[in-house]
């Protein structure tokens, strides 16, 4: 089996096991230019050659106005009409001074992800489906354990009832060496960010708190999922009301 054979079999696994496509659904995907959204769209293009389930796909990339983030809009909606999978760029914009509660960072992030519910909406799609993976998910699940004291992460699937959406994240098994890897096997082109507001982040420091973790187990990460849904509820302290 060849390196993409195999990303798309987790792909697959993760679809069934997680109920993440239906008959009929229309699917935004968001297309950052990162090797992880350009690999998503690539395996979701394949899943929707094979119509079981039978379903829509198209493209979204959102700019930033005040943000001088150089991707090559181009070289996306060649890459997306490469697949049949129509192509939209969308620009917005946020203002910091608006809130100083929030950082800048947490600011462009939310005002990107509204913007993409509103298009969605417009788009007539159900569903979004994003680019995160395996390790995105235990960083996370990591990240609240030690900083929010919250067992929790991004969910393979999630219902946002708000904005009667779903958001999908088909890479939930795949590891990020593997879509390193298949990254430099499409030769995809490496998207410039150049942020005024971009800094250093725990990110790092919880990959080094999983490499450990690896060192010590070689299959903590399927433990760690595994835990996810492995949840013993009554081998945990309860929270009694005084």
């Amino acid at each position: 089996m060849d390196l993409a054979d195999k990303i798309y079999k987790k792909v697959r696994d993760a679809i069934d096991q997680f109920d993440l496509i239906h008959e009929g659904d229309k699917i935004m995907v968001g297309l950052s230019g990162g090797k992880d959204s350009l690999a998503l769209l690539e395996f979701l293009s394949r899943k929707r050659r094979s119509r079981h389930p039978s379903f829509d796909l198209v493209a979204v990339h959102i700019s930033m106005s005040n943000i001088p983030y150089q991707a090559d809009i181009n070289y996306l909606k060649e890459y997306a009409e490469g697949f049949g999978v129509p192509f939209i760029h969308d620009i917005t914009s946020f203002d910091p001074t608006t809130d100083t509660r929030n950082t800048p960072c947490f600011l462009c992030s939310w005002t990107r992800r509204k913007r993409m519910f509103a298009l969605a909406k417009e788009l007539h799609c159900n569903k979004i489906a994003l680019g995160h993976h395996l390790d995105d998910m235990l960083h996370t699940l990591l990240m609240n354990l030690t900083f929010q004291g919250s067992f929790s992460t991004m969910p393979p699937l999630l219902k946002m009832n708000k904005f009667d959406m779903q958001i999908i994240r088909p890479l939930s098994l795949t590891e990020e060496a593997d879509l390193i890897e298949f990254s430099k096997l499409r030769n995809f082109k490496k998207q410039e960010t150049n942020c005024p507001y971009e800094q250093s982040s725990n990110r790092t420091s919880v990959q080094e708190v999983l490499d450990k973790m690896i060192q010590l187990n070689p299959h903590a990460k399927s433990s760690l999922l595994r835990s996810m849904m492995n949840v013993q509820k009554e081998y945990l302290p309860q929270t009694v009301s005084l």
